[in-house]
């Protein structure tokens, strides 16, 4: 059994093959047709494909005008990518708490942590659940704030009837190869208005427009770029792969969703597991389940010993240098970081599988 699963539809493979036959390899036809199926399909809006999820993130803080020494409000309980991009601005990342009952940032730590030099939330949705994103969005219109949702856990996951990727002005999707879609690696950032996205398209290749830079007579395009550009496009293989799994998505995502389903029934009573919370308000993506337990080691090693991998996947990414050390008074992500554990949950886990853990689990540790 695996904690994970790399899934590739065979439709993938052909879509890949395509490719590779027509030597078109870079960004083509394929990366636009994938960015058109996107929001097709899932009902995000505007998508700019990159070559991956930190990329994604950190366009929308270029795209966002966020300057050295501004301030990025970010919670801890996320991959550290996330909290790179920031500092790759050249920012300052202050770490809010979370929800101890979601993984979530804390709408009220938010609130606490502004600052005249706040210019940014970076919210993360934590295992594929969204967060508060009514009372944030709230939030940052009271005080001028930019909203970026980390959403690299979430695709396919809903807040009031609206796709995440529909909801804030910018929000960036990871995929990555063991994420819900892969496209071997790569992201995609989705853009509310027009004009940023208009922008994140230049600047994901150099500040190029590619359809407003056409080749001289002497074969190179003529443009003039007026500010930083990046390296971030997604290639056409990845698109291929990208399109090709989005082709049995919706399915995949529903039997997550099912066994999360699963999970939450047949373990909401066992003595020393704490389910996360669930409101009914918005639809969970499960990439990860979750759970906070007591004695965690124990916990660990009997599912180990039952041939059950698990994972607390990220803990609290401040305790890295880079970020200055543990931020103090985080009391919520304090006994986050003591509990959390995950179990699997994927499309490649059978309903042997699935019984195999829940049995488990209920046979305690």
């Amino acid at each position: 059994m695996e904690f994970h699963n790399t899934h590739i539809s065979s439709l993938s493979i052909k879509l890949v093959k395509e490719v590779l036959e027509s030597t078109w390899v870079s960004e083509g036809k394929m990366v636009k047709s994938f960015e058109g199926k996107l929001s097709e399909q899932l009902g995000v809006v505007n998508p700019v494909a990159t070559n991956s999820c930190t990329s994604a993130l950190h366009l929308a803080l270029v795209v966002a005008g966020i300057k050295p020494e501004d301030e990025v409000i970010l919670s801890a309980q996320t991959f550290i990518a996330s909290g790179l991009a920031i500092k790759m601005q050249g920012a300052k990342t202050v770490f809010a708490d979370i929800e101890y009952e979601t993984g979530n940032i804390s709408p009220k730590s938010i609130r606490e942590k502004i600052t005249e030099k706040t210019k940014a939330i970076m919210v993360v949705h934590w295992s594929g659940y969204p967060c508060d994103m009514e009372e944030i969005n709230n939030i940052a219109q009271e005080h001028k704030l930019v909203v970026i949702e980390d959403a690299a856990h979430a695709l396919g996951a809903k807040y009031k009837g609206k796709a995440i990727g529909a909801v804030s002005r910018f929000t960036a999707f990871s995929f990555q190869a063991i994420k819900h879609l892969t496209t071997g690696d790569g992201g995609a950032l989705c853009c509310i208005d027009k004009d940023d996205y208009e922008l994140a398209r230049e600047l994901r290749w150099f500040g190029i427009s590619r359809e407003n830079s056409s080749p001289s007579i002497l074969g190179e395009r003529q443009y003039d770029i007026k500010e930083i550009g990046y390296k971030y496009h997604l290639n056409d293989v990845g698109a291929a792969i990208g399109i090709g799994n989005l082709s049995d998505f919706p399915v995949r995502l529903r039997k997550m969703q099912e066994i999360g389903k699963t999970y939450r029934e047949e373990l909401k009573n066992v003595s020393g597991l704490q389910l996360l919370e669930l409101k009914n308000d918005r639809e969970h993506a499960y990439w990860l389940f979750t759970m906070l337990v007591e004695n965690r080691l124990n916990f660990i090693t009997k599912l180990k010993e039952c041939n059950i991998p698990t994972s607390v996947v990220h803990q609290r990414i401040d305790r890295n240098s880079v970020f200055g050390g543990i931020t103090e008074g985080l009391i919520n992500q304090e006994k986050f970081d003591e509990k959390q554990i995950a179990i699997p949950i994927h499309d490649g886990l059978t309903q042997e599988d699935v019984n195999h853990i829940i049995k488990t689990i209920k046979s305690g540790w």
